[in-house]
């Protein structure tokens, strides 16, 4: 995703429409970590949400896209054949909005040979028109995406952080869409997308109109960013942190990956869940820092491991910086000199039988749990 740039627009704060759930404002945050993760770099990405979002902004950063692929990402209210912001006043929507001929000119103008826009719009809370013009006016290299047809409503399902287009969305550019080559390109994604809308409301039918030359790549997910992330923010519940070696890897994979697995957890392991050929600090930093609680299985062999050791000391770190507990060391055998940094720490047994089933409980349950804070 080289010298890729996006602009990620969310409106939920209306002054003079009605306003939109909070699902707007996860929507738009996540659409930016997600493509972040998928290859943008963070510095090219802008990201403007409610009063950030007027006209004015709008525009100048559509103005300052340079080459290269781009794309554009819109949830709010749309109606009459504008894009509706904050500060917008149903009688001067020429002034307080952006009219859909207007965005298409720009989208247009961009000088990049790929550009998607992608278009969450609602009205009324949940209630999504599309405008025409959107579609009407593609230049090559352009592609929409939207959430629905111009004559259906966008919806929000109850209880879920995200709006439902933009849920399936998230998924597909994490690595849920097809690929034969690691990146998630613009068919594949909607078709991946379309169905699963339909499938969860079939009164939503997403849009897709495209004057393109190639399916071009949106995203190419690492094998450490894959998963949707919670209401926490993370993707995995558990870092799996152990020495690599016979009887320590036995363990992990034949007991305690399984174990938890059917518990319902979503488990990362050192070593297996980072991407081939990047440097194994890489992986096992994204592998940390998007799991909610780093797990060290404790023995005599991962106290003489050196990349276990800069896991553990990586995770310790995190958590002093956030505030929070990263670490849950657990014990598989009777091991003596453990560090003071990490003998200070509640260790669960798993290594006496006596103890081993309850201390696996509370294994679970604390990784069910939210994330330790410090006070």
């Amino acid at each position: 995703m080289t010298e890729s740039r996006a602009l990620v627009i969310g409106v939920a704060g209306y002054q003079r429409f009605p306003a939109l759930p909070a699902a707007v404002r996860n929507d738009v945050r996540d659409v930016r970590d997600a493509i972040v993760d998928g290859g943008y770099a963070p510095s090219e990405v802008t990201l403007l949400v409610d009063e950030e979002a007027t006209r004015g902004s709008i525009l100048a950063a559509l103005d300052h896209m340079a080459a290269g692929p781009a794309l554009i990402y819109f949830s709010g209210h749309g109606a009459a054949d504008h894009l509706l912001l904050a500060g917008s006043d149903p009688r001067r929507l020429s002034r307080t909005a952006i009219a859909a001929d207007e965005f298409a000119t720009a989208v247009r103008s961009i000088p990049a040979t790929n550009v998607l826009v992608v278009l969450d719009c609602c009205h009324a809370g949940a209630i999504g028109r599309l405008p025409a013009a959107f579609y009407t006016r593609l230049a090559s290299g352009r592609a929409v995406m939207a959430s629905s047809r111009a004559d259906e409503l966008s919806h929000v399902l109850p209880g879920r952080p995200n709006s439902l287009f933009t849920e399936h969305l998230l998924a597909g550019l994490r690595g849920a869409a097809p690929s034969d080559d690691g990146q998630i390109r613009i068919f594949d994604l909607f078709e991946y997308v379309q169905p699963r809308v339909t499938r969860d409301h079939p009164g939503q039918h997403p849009v897709f109109e495209a004057r393109l030359e190639e399916n071009f790549p949106v995203a190419r997910p690492t094998a450490a960013t894959a998963a949707p992330r919670d209401d926490e923010g993370f993707r995995y519940d558990a870092y799996v942190s152990y020495a690599d070696r016979t009887p320590d890897a036995g363990w992990v994979w034949e007991v305690l990956v399984p174990r938890l697995e059917r518990a319902g957890l979503r488990v990362a392991v050192s070593g297996d869940s980072g991407d081939p050929g990047v440097p194994h600090i890489v992986n096992a930093e994204r592998g940390i820092r998007t799991a909610k609680r780093t797990l060290l299985v404790l023995s005599r062999a991962y106290l003489t491991d050196h990349e276990a050791d800069f896991e553990n000391v990586l995770a310790q770190s995190l958590g002093v910086q956030e505030g929070s507990y990263r670490l849950l060391p657990v014990l598989i055998e009777p091991i003596d000199n453990v560090p003071v940094r990490l003998d200070q720490l509640t260790t669960l047994n798993l290594a006496d039988p006596s103890r081993a089933p309850r201390d696996f409980d509370r294994l679970v349950q604390a990784l069910r749990s939210p994330l330790p804070r410090r006070t």
